[in-house]
């Protein structure tokens, strides 16, 4: 009976364990970055539209990546139809998705459920080019929006914004930063802890 008991443990920690590692997999920088920032947000969550400029800051004075995911609260009226229009600009250039998602948290305060599209049209109009009638006619935009908040109850993310430094650090890889306030002192307090980046052998 011990021994089942053992056993029973021993499956149970390796499936946590391989859950855990499957969960975290996303913080971490991108290929050629030795640290970056990720964080899970929502589109209508006032918190996420004051931390966004710290944020934005961080990339700008940091040179360091920004990934951006999709976490959807329930309560908000809008912000899974903003989220799939981001999802749209995305596919007409990685930049002007970004800028669609720092116009919506600067106007964040006027904008609601019946006056989102006019909004989207205003800022297609000034980037010229368009939103169509049907932005996501096949439902793969909302299907990327709904998986990244899968992702992120599986990693336990319960609240917006969740901002992560994460790093190439192989003993801490990432770490939470729960105040905006202290992200650039997280930055640097990884940043001192990587040390000089390794050394490339160039091939013969």
């Amino acid at each position: 009976m011990r021994a089942k008991m053992v056993s029973l443990f021993a499956v149970v920690v390796m499936m946590v364990s391989a859950a855990w590692a499957a969960d975290m997999s996303a913080l971490h920088p991108p290929a050629g970055s030795r640290m970056g920032l990720v964080v899970f947000e929502d589109l209508e969550c006032p918190a996420c539209a004051v931390a966004d400029p710290t944020l934005v800051q961080a990339v700008r004075d940091y040179h360091i990546p920004l990934a951006r995911h999709d976490f959807i609260l329930p309560q908000h009226a809008w912000s899974r139809e903003a989220h799939i229009m981001a999802r749209y600009f995305d596919t007409q250039s990685p930049q002007l998705g970004e800028e669609f998602r720092q116009y919506i948290f600067a106007n964040q305060k006027s904008i609601f459920k019946t006056n989102l599209r006019g909004f989207a049209d205003r800022f297609a109009g000034q980037h010229h080019t368009a939103l169509p009638a049907f932005y996501d006619p096949s439902g793969a935009l909302r299907a990327k929006v709904e998986a990244d908040t899968d992702l992120g109850k599986a990693m336990g993310v319960h609240q917006t914004p969740t901002i992560y430094v994460v790093s190439d650090s192989k003993e801490q890889p990432y770490v939470e930063v729960p105040d905006k306030n202290k992200l650039f002192q997280t930055i640097e307090q990884v940043k001192a802890t990587l040390g000089p980046a390794p050394k490339v052998t160039k091939k013969k």
